[in-house]
């Protein structure tokens, strides 16, 4: 069987948690914005198992591909919602999957990171919730500062001038 990937290592940049749902395309797409504007790079982290994986082109009625090819599913799913996300092409990024959990996938990424960003709702929990239980842990488990960026919240946008402070629009 082919190896796949348990552990990802960053060194410096931002790390976004992608899960598929549309609080993490927002939150890939603010930290694009980040990412462009520091010049720094880019990695966009999904934790994946066989129950969250989309299914692989290989897979058929009565057969389990192997681990490597749902790899390839999820990979391939990270790269089409990055290309969706419309991100400057100055931007440089990095899709990583991880065979974890997806707390235990962006822990690990977030050791050499400078910043986490997540969305504060993934796929799965309860509607009502305002932080998703991933969120949550990361915010208080995380190595590096995190950002948690709210779905349909865009918040203001931070600019400046040359050679003047930074002010808030919004």
């Amino acid at each position: 069987m082919d190896e796949v990937n348990e552990a990802v290592r960053i060194d410096g940049g931002v790390v976004v948690g992608h899960d598929g749902s549309k609080c993490a395309q927002e939150a890939l797409q603010w930290a694009g914005r980040l990412a462009q504007r520091a010049d720094v790079d880019l990695h966009v982290v999904r934790g994946w198992s066989m129950t969250t994986a989309p299914q692989p082109s290989t897979w058929e009625p009565g057969y389990v591909p192997p681990l490597a090819d749902w790899e390839k599913a999820v990979h391939d799913q990270l790269t089409a919602h990055v290309a969706a996300a419309g991100l400057d092409p100055s931007v440089r990024v990095t899709c990583h999957v991880v065979h974890r959990s997806p707390v235990q996938a962006l822990l690990g990424a977030a050791e050499g990171a400078s910043l986490l960003v997540v969305g504060a709702r993934g796929q799965g929990g309860f509607a009502g919730l305002l932080l998703g239980s991933v969120s949550d842990q990361l915010v208080h488990h995380a190595p590096c500062p995190v950002t948690v960026v709210r779905s349909g919240h865009g918040g203001r946008e931070f600019t400046a001038g040359e050679g003047e402070p930074a002010t808030v629009e919004g």
